[in-house]
């Protein structure tokens, strides 16, 4: 655990703190930082650098002289790579030199680059600036209290308006908001400093951990619009289809003819 002296902007030791292991204790990993500053200034290259190659420069449309006669070697125009004047060979063109890092490694790059300063001693906590009002008066004797000697990095909240008006004429000080905190800045500055409110990871005073009070923003929310009840149509009952007819159900009786009588046969005479 890496522990340091919980300051004042007067210089005066109003305690220790606790910094995280995690983010201030753990081995360098120097090949890590290399490759991540690497990305980093290569991500920063505008890639704007531009040639004309024979076919881009203007001119040289014309054969410049005969092709046998002349003694010279054959030419079929002045804009050649060979020619003063004529475009270039395999010259740069725009093109991107960003680098894709991933995620982890940056955050690992930075706990390696917090980490050396710390082991350094160079990483100073201040309880608070509590300046008044932006004068660089004030933060040169702050600094020259802390014993800042060289190159330092203030870690600072994006509203703390009076700090960072005070630090921004300083030529020897880099101000930097705690959510845009790099490998590369950290290297670049004999010193990081920080305010209690923007020590990074777990930092604990004594015996309690230090928190910051964040106010959250009032998140309004509009009341869902009551939709009006639609009447309801009531479906009239479906018509049942006829059953059919069971065999057992007695069939309708039919009435029966009777048999026509036939007349007597008629008697012969003699």
């Amino acid at each position: 655990m890496t522990t340091v002296a919980l300051q004042t902007v007067a210089g005066k030791a109003n305690g220790s703190l606790t910094l995280d292991a995690e983010m201030f204790g753990i081995q360098p990993n120097v090949p890590l930082m290399h490759q991540v500053v690497t990305a980093q200034l290569a991500a920063r290259r505008s890639g704007t650098q531009s040639t004309k190659t024979r076919a881009e420069v203007s001119g040289g449309g014309k054969k410049p002289f005969k092709q046998k006669g002349t003694g010279n070697a054959r030419q079929g125009s002045t804009r050649a790579p060979h020619f003063s004047g004529g475009g270039v060979a395999l010259g740069p063109k725009p093109r991107k030199y960003g680098q894709k890092t991933p995620k982890k490694m940056i955050k690992a790059a930075l706990r390696s680059a917090l980490s050396d300063r710390a082991a350094e001693g160079k990483v100073v906590v201040v309880e608070q600036w509590g300046f008044a009002a932006p004068k660089t008066k004030d933060a040169k004797a702050a600094l020259s209290a802390l014993g800042i000697d060289g190159k330092a990095l203030v870690v600072v909240n994006i509203d703390d308006t009076n700090t960072i008006r005070s630090f921004l004429n300083l030529p020897e000080v880099q101000l930097i908001e705690s959510s845009e905190l790099n490998a590369y800045d950290v290297l670049c500055n004999d010193y990081v400093i920080f305010s209690q409110a923007t020590v990074p990871g777990e930092a604990v005073a004594g015996n309690e951990p230090v928190t910051v009070e964040r106010k959250a923003k009032p998140v309004v929310t509009k009341a869902p619009a009551e939709k009006a009840a639609k009447p309801v149509a009531k479906k009239a009952p479906a018509k049942s289809a006829a059953k059919p007819a069971d065999d057992k159900t007695p069939a309708k009786a039919t009435a029966k003819k009777a048999p026509a009588k036939k007349a007597p046969a008629k008697k012969a005479t003699s």
